[in-house]
This record gives C-alpha cells, structure tokens and sequence, in this order.
C-alpha cells in the first residue's frame, strides 16, 4: 500500500538523530520501493499473459504516492500497456479523497466533501460515465472511496492479479 510504502521511505528521516536506529531506518528507507515501483521491471514478462477487464476502470492516484513518494504515471502507463484503459479523474487529479490517514476521523465532515467532490471527478454523473471500478493504492482512500460509491473501489494489483488469472 502507497500509504506504508511512504511511511518506510521516510524511516532514515524520522529516525536521524537517533543513535541507535538512525544508520539502520537509512538503510531500510534506502531499499523501500512501491510496488508500482515494479512495474517498469516487469511490464514485459507480463506482455500477452494479462486479459485486461474490459471497460474503463477509473483510476484515483493517492497523496501518498503522488506526493509522498513523488510517484506519478507509472501505474497509468504500464497497466494501459498491459490492456487496461484506466481514466483519472476528470478535473482535480491531485487533490486528496479525504481520507488522509486520521483526517476521515477528525474532520469527518470535511472528509466526506472531498470524498464525494472526488467521486464526482472520478464515478461522474451519468450511468454512461460510469467506471466498471475504481483502481488506488492506498487502502485508506479505497477504503473511504468505497464508503461513498457503489462502483466497486480496489487496489490498482488487485486487478492486475485477477487479469493474470482470468479464464481465457
């Protein structure tokens, strides 16, 4: 999940004056990757073994990778190599869901405006619009986005391990 992944890589700065753990959280930061991080690694090998969904899956990049980790386009690029026609949402990509770790629990209200207002850009209006899923990576934002929508809401691997096993 971007949310964890963001939390390791950040070990060696939270952890820099520490005497006893600062050299070790360094290391582990060092060697943390997203597993969107795979993705470029393993497009290839994955080429005509995948049966991607068929319709638009919706695809809602969460802060922790966008902005935590500084991890943008890689999950659109490679599924849609791989088949899937992932769409963003259609107007304010960047901005949060809500969920944003404790604020669903501290600032429900306000959580649950950007939730829907995210939902609004990603789900749309009409039946027509309508993604056969949601796709993230943060299990918080799936988790909140989910809670507001009755198109299912997944993490982005979770579709990609269901398209490696799918039937032909």
């Amino acid at each position: 999940a971007s949310g964890c992944g963001a939390m390791v890589k950040d070990y060696g700065h939270l952890l820099r004056h520490d005497p006893r753990y600062a050299e070790r959280a360094e290391k582990v930061s060092a060697l943390a990757r997203d597993v969107s991080e795979l993705l470029p690694d393993i497009a290839d090998a994955l080429q005509g073994r995948v049966r991607a969904p068929a319709g638009t899956l919706a695809w809602h990049p969460p802060c922790t990778l966008q902005h935590g980790q500084r991890l943008r386009g890689g999950v659109e690029q490679y599924l849609g190599a791989l088949g899937f026609k992932l769409r963003p949402a259609a107007q304010e990509p960047h901005l949060c869901c809500g969920s944003a770790g404790t604020y669903s629990v501290l600032q429900p209200e306000l959580s649950v405006q950007l939730r829907d207002r995210k939902l609004g850009h990603l789900v749309g209006e009409r039946a027509a619009d309508r993604p056969a899923a949601v796709l993230s990576a943060n299990i918080g934002c799936i988790t909140h986005l989910q809670s507001g929508t009755d198109v299912p809401v997944r993490h982005w691997i979770e579709a990609l391990d269901e398209a490696l096993n799918a039937p032909e």
